[in-house]
């Protein structure tokens, strides 16, 4: 947590500046697979701007104006461009605000975008494996406005503004004019907050996915994610973002965790010592009798010799083999197939048959609820953490495409299955 006199930090003093929070993309397993660079990682840390940036609304003019073809091509202006008609064009002009810093995320890689987010594929171990993907997140996404002061609160729009520091909407985004005369509408695909109840703790539920507009203001969601009629407003609701609030890009979903909250979360190195413990329990396989060892955490998708393997049916550890394959068990490349693919297996210690799927421990701390030991591992890709986080991510709905929702591992982005998505590991300690 950061301190109240952490607030006013010059950008010459040697202080660490006030973390506001951070933006972690579900689906990375604490780095993008070919390592995180620049602007593009799996993690985004928001702090306190030396001088503020943020922007808000202004002045507002009916197109074919000079003031308004100004406000557009002036590069120092900010602005926001309501296309109602080919004869028709309303321009908000925005102006600067002291008060709040302004970070921006999209798919662009253009500068004044400062946290790139391409797709998520589940389960993709390269970063070649999203780039034949045709993108649905927008170039100019949404944008987190900060509060430089106490309590640091943060709110989010949807758009970005581009290079020229212009967001345009065009005819066929959803757009209106709001009763005190202002202007608001919805990206092409939108950006969706859900806000879990009762924060980002142990006792978190899931709460109801709701669309941000423009100007910040809350609704249902519409039928589809690019319908042109928009939802009907919440006006109780905000677009205050909490600890744990989920922000759904339209082909990656963004959490956030404010400063404090993360500062209840286990730390890399916590979960570092929770590994160690595992493997000096000495955890053995039954049928072959030889310990089992997580891998290091930077060997965190390298198979290892020594790597727990589990039958997600039944919860049963052992390590790699061959027994109750329903193949040829001498064939080494249907052995390595089997490897790959996961394919169903009986349990040796019970007779249940399902996937046999190798263990990894889920790295990005941020994703934890508590400090509990990793004891249960979700179906099927057999990330292993602690009971509380496996529970309350298998009961959160994540959006897929553009009208359905399901249930995903936060470390691989994979869909969750069986009846949980997720069961209670079972280890064999050691004979002697």
């Amino acid at each position: 947590m950061f301190s109240p006199e952490q607030e006013n930090i010059s950008p010459s003093s040697s202080k660490v500046p006030v973390k506001y929070g951070e933006l972690m993309v579900l689906g990375y397993n604490g780095s993008l697979p070919n390592g995180d660079r620049g602007r593009r990682k799996s993690r985004f840390s928001l702090s306190k701007r030396p001088k503020a940036n943020g922007v808000k609304p202004s002045t507002v003019h009916a197109a074919c104006t000079p003031q308004a073809a100004k406000a557009i091509s002036n590069k120092d202006q900010h602005s926001i461009s309501y296309t109602l008609s080919r004869a028709q064009t309303v321009v908000v002009e925005y102006t600067h605000d002291n008060n709040t810093d302004m970070f921006q995320i999209g798919r662009s890689t253009e500068s004044p975008i400062d946290f790139v987010v391409t797709d998520t594929v589940a389960g993709s171990q390269s970063n070649s494996d999203t780039q034949s993907v045709q993108s649905t997140i927008s170039r100019f996404a949404c944008r987190v406005m900060c509060q430089r002061t106490p309590p640091f609160t943060a709110r989010i729009y949807a758009a970005g503004f581009d290079s020229s520091k212009n967001i345009f909407l065009g005819e066929k985004a959803a757009k209106w004019k709001t009763c005190d005369g202002q202007m608001d509408g919805l990206t092409t695909n939108g950006v969706l907050v859900m806000h879990p109840r009762h924060g980002f703790t142990e006792d978190s539920k899931p709460g109801v996915w709701r669309e941000i507009s423009v100007c910040g203001n809350v609704f249902t969601l519409r039928e589809t994610r690019s319908a042109q009629q928009r939802g009907k407003m919440v006006e109780a609701e905000s677009q205050e973002l909490v600890d744990g609030s989920l922000i759904d890009l339209c082909g990656a979903t963004l959490l956030w965790r404010t400063a404090e909250g993360l500062s209840r979360t286990p730390t890399v190195k916590h979960l570092e010592a929770l590994r160690q413990e595992i493997n000096a329990a000495r955890p053995q396989c039954p049928v072959g009798f030889n310990t089992l060892a997580f891998p290091s955490m930077r060997r965190k998708d390298t198979p290892d010799e020594k790597q727990p393997w589990v039958y997600l049916q039944c919860g049963h550890v052992h390590g790699y083999h061959n027994w109750g394959s329903p193949r040829d068990r001498d064939r080494l490349d249907r052995d390595q197939e089997e490897r790959e693919q996961g394919r169903s297996r009986e349990c040796p210690m019970c007779r249940a048959s399902g996937p046999y799927v190798p263990l990894w421990l889920g790295c990005e701390a941020s994703f934890y609820l508590d400090t509990a030991p990793p004891t249960h591992a979700f179906s099927p890709c057999g990330h292993v953490c602690s009971e509380k986080t496996t529970v309350f991510w298998s009961q959160i709905p994540l959006p897929h495409g553009t009208h359905t929702f399901h249930a995903a591992c936060p470390f691989c982005a994979q869909q969750l299955s069986g009846e949980q998505g997720y069961v209670r590991l079972i280890f064999q300690g050691p004979l002697d």
